[in-house]
């Protein structure tokens, strides 16, 4: 048996261009510098439905959503009956242990795994106490995680409120080790660690936030020339509406710093690995369910296929991929590929329902990527250069080219030099649809909906708030869900 080990880093709203090797101008990610530098870094790699479930379902089960059955956040749906990530390692006998969120349906479903130390943010309306909870009240803290105050899709910021070793960062790394240190001497093993940061709430530790200066935060800026008053984009801008420039660069600073806390908390797993032996025969991957707009363009949070939503960071590391040291790809890659490419590395056949690739073995042409349904719902086709974006809500359509304009500043839909390009990817596009959305069409072109007027939504983020958590709380309703 090929006796390699796993360690599969997983993060939340983290976008692919906020790290120091990807040319981020104020961000300190030193360990996944040296982690590129060591390994192989998939630049264009896309999470093909943008939101926490879907994407984590394509993540674990190699399927794009219309197959897996999610392009929305269907939070009571089981992961569909096929070999998962988790269970074709121990399939091939290896043991498979994962620390974190899950986000799964039931939520102490262990998808594969021999066992999960789970961390799944408080959320009490699906009948579940995870093991961060029961070990804060183990620790005379019990309820108390969320009296920071802040919410979990709100972009208010604070420091972290309880001691340094009770942030849901530090305690998941020191679960981690403690698996690595558990370990069966005479099997190889698969480890997943889900950080649910940077993920809101914003509540970096004090030592992490102070590693920035107020003035240095990078803001976003207000060059984009496709900006307009149309239904669809105000709809896509009513959650980044309440917050003043001073809140913005102040949660972008707390993003940062949880960025650099997880970057720091990482040695501490590299270095468990080291001092247990592990090491130079472990596979590091590291990658996120999507990213965060960040207000750039005037959006927030992810559910847009704009780069800082969709682009995620994927990076493969350690002496067993040593023969692609130093490797910076372009390659188009989204996370269906990352279980054929970890299995493929391990010499573990790959499951027939698998449809991504073994990414440092094979290249694909184009990919298709869906969020959402009704006023919002959004499509992509991209070939790695060109990425379409359209939306059915007024019929919008937006061509960007990555390579010239990375920040996607320039709406290049219906210049006649790209006519190709565009209907090599509206053709694309449009062969992939499926289900209602094939009402979209009309004689085989895009016509989508009208769009309706304007009407801005009422603010409903206070009713995502979280509170005291012991006694469990009870009485949750539908507005209570995140």
């Amino acid at each position: 048996m090929n006796k390699r080990n796993v360690l599969l880093i997983s993060v939340d709203h983290w976008f692919a261009d906020l790290m120091g090797c990807a040319g981020h101008p104020v961000v300190m990610t030193p360990t996944l510098d040296q982690l590129a530098a060591d390994g192989i870094r998939f630049t264009r790699c896309f999470s093909t439905c943008p939101v926490c479930i879907p994407a984590r379902r394509s993540l674990m089960t190699g399927m794009f959503p219309s197959s897996h059955g999610d392009r929305v956040y269907s939070d009571r749906k089981p992961m569909p009956d096929v070999t998962t990530l988790a269970q074709a390692f121990r399939n091939a006998g290896y043991q498979a242990y994962a620390v974190g969120k899950l986000h799964v349906y039931p939520q102490r479903s262990r998808i594969g795994f021999d066992d999960v130390v789970l961390m799944e943010e408080g959320r009490y309306e699906f009948g579940c106490v995870d093991d961060y909870q029961v070990w804060l009240g183990e620790q005379g803290y019990a309820g108390q995680e969320f009296l920071h105050g802040m919410g979990n899709n709100s972009y208010l910021t604070r420091p972290w409120h309880l001691g340094e070793q009770m942030h849901p960062t530090n305690w998941a790394t020191y679960q981690m080790m403690k698996q690595i240190k558990r370990k069966d001497p005479t099997r190889p093993a698969f480890y997943y660690i889900s950080y649910q940061f940077p993920h809101p709430p914003l509540v970096p530790l004090p030592c992490f936030l102070d590693c920035y200066d107020p003035d240095e935060i990078n803001m976003p800026e207000a060059l984009d020339d496709w900006q307009d008053d149309s239904t669809i984009l105000r709809l896509l801008k009513e959650q980044a509406a309440p917050y003043s420039e001073k809140e913005i660069r102040r949660a972008r600073r707390a993003f940062y710093a949880l960025c650099t806390q997880i970057d720091f908390q990482i040695r501490a797993l590299i270095g468990t690995l080291r001092e247990t032996g592990l090491l130079r025969e472990t596979v590091i991957a590291f990658l996120s369910d999507h990213g965060d707009t960040l207000f750039d363009h005037g959006i927030c949070g992810k559910r847009t296929f704009y780069q800082h939503s969709a682009n995620v960071p994927l990076i493969l590391s350690g002496e067993p991929v040593k023969e692609w040291r130093g490797e910076v790809r372009d390659q188009l890659a989204c996370l269906e590929d990352v279980m054929p490419t970890l299995l493929a590395l391990c010499d573990i056949e790959i499951p027939d329902s698998v449809e991504g690739i073994d990414l440092l073995h094979h290249q694909r042409k184009l990919l298709y990527g869906e969020i959402g349904e009704g006023r919002k719902a959004t499509r992509m086709a991209t070939d790695g250069r060109y990425k379409l974006i359209y939306y059915p809500c007024g019929n919008v359509f937006q061509l960007f080219d990555l390579l010239q304009d990375p920040e996607e500043r320039h709406n290049l839909f219906g210049k006649p030099e790209l006519a190709d390009y565009q209907n090599q990817l509206m053709d694309y596009l449009t062969s992939s649809l499926h289900g209602e959305d094939l009402n979209w069409l009309r004689e085989g072109y895009l016509i989508g909906f009208h769009a309706g007027e304007y009407a801005s939504s009422p603010d409903y983020s206070l009713f995502n708030q979280r509170g005291l958590h012991w006694p469990p709380p009870s009485g949750y309703t539908s507005l209570g869900k995140t």
